[in-house]
């Protein structure tokens, strides 16, 4: 067989490949989440969020917006030596962040199988 003609059938595989994998993966929302930090967040990120009480009082301050939590639930860091503390059902998560204005805050989550509960926001 020629060169030419070994070369042809090598793309017409490749792009019957290619269709196939864009087909599979083009309607899933998939993420790569391999480290625990990660892993964490997303999960915070994609149940109901709910604010408790003393969190709703700390957010009409004027000082942190929702903007500033969601922000924080995305780039934040977990400390997970004062985090994955049982709480009655959930687990509380202690995450560190900044708000917009580059103040350190910290977010207490309460974490539940069917929604995340934010109890504290605590400024450094």
């Amino acid at each position: 067989m020629k060169f030419a003609h070994r070369f042809a059938y090598y793309l017409v595989g490749l792009v019957m490949g290619c269709f196939f994998v864009a087909a599979v993966y083009s309607g899933k929302d998939t993420r790569c989440n391999y480290f625990p930090n990660a892993r964490v967040l997303n999960d915070l990120r994609n149940k109901p969020f709910h604010y408790s009480d003393k969190a709703s009082q700390i957010l009409a301050e004027k000082w942190i917006d929702t903007s500033d939590i969601k922000n924080c639930l995305k780039f934040g860091d977990v400390d997970f030596d004062k985090s994955n503390v049982k709480v009655g059902s959930g687990k509380l998560y202690t995450i560190d962040g900044k708000t917009t204005k580059n103040q350190q805050i910290t977010l207490k989550v309460v974490n539940y199988s069917e929604k995340a509960v934010l109890q504290d926001i605590i400024k450094k």
